[in-house]
């Protein structure tokens, strides 16, 4: 499967993500000939255990994060970061988890937004929101590199791309810029082989820095 970079935007210090950037990181798209070729939709929940014994609270992962991928319609992407874990499940495990009621979903997000060709890119800009809540919490973009799928070989043309999109995108003055945080895939046992695992991973990832980030942005207000 073709290898892909999730970058999540990073706000100038004193601001943070609104409409008006998404909107021009769009039109930024459209201006080096991206061709929209539809909508996107990711969704990430956090679980959290429902015990009804405490002590068997050490034994359970605290939270874990579920991730539904929109090229793999009949997955389900588990992660516990605490312990480096991904699992591949069928999308039904979902139904079984509410009737087990072992863990209950505490909070639900959605990745979505537009779809773009461009080349042999293909780009995903979109927003983060909570269900429910038009409340914008961050803006995300997928880089896939369609002729490989090994991390190491196409590293130098991934940061070269990166690299154009972000004077392309500095050019329009926003205050703040796309940020790569690459995970250490090794440690969740992933190969070079780049697979649907290392995206979900790096959605988790991407996740646990915007969180990060807002509450640092909260203790400075």
């Amino acid at each position: 499967m073709p290898l892909k970079w999730v970058l999540q935007w990073q706000p100038s210090a004193g601001t943070t993500v609104n409409t008006q950037i998404l909107n021009e990181v769009t039109q930024c798209v459209e201006s080096i000939n991206g061709v929209k070729e539809g909508r996107w939709k990711a969704t990430l929940t956090y679980y959290k255990p429902i015990l009804r014994d405490q002590s068997h609270a050490p034994e359970l992962p605290r939270d874990f994060l579920g991730i539904s991928l929109p090229e793999q319609p009949n997955k389900y992407y588990f992660i516990i970061r605490g312990q480096r874990i991904v699992l591949e499940a069928d999308s039904s495990i979902q139904t079984i988890m509410e009737k087990l009621q072992s863990y209950k979903s505490r909070v639900a997000i959605y990745f979505e937004g537009f779809q773009y060709q461009l080349g042999d890119f293909q780009l995903r800009v979109g927003k983060v929101t909570p269900t429910h809540s038009d409340n914008l919490r961050g803006i995300i973009m997928e880089v896939e590199y369609l002729p490989l799928s090994s991390i190491d070989k196409s590293r130098q043309v991934m940061e070269e791309f990166v690299d154009i999109w972000q004077e392309a995108i500095s050019k329009r003055s926003l205050p703040g810029h796309f940020m790569h945080m690459e995970p250490n895939f090794v440690e969740y046992g992933l190969s070079d082989h780049y697979s649907s695992q290392h995206t979900a991973v790096q959605y988790a990832t991407v996740m646990a820095q915007l969180i990060a980030t807002q509450s640092v942005q909260a203790a400075r207000n």
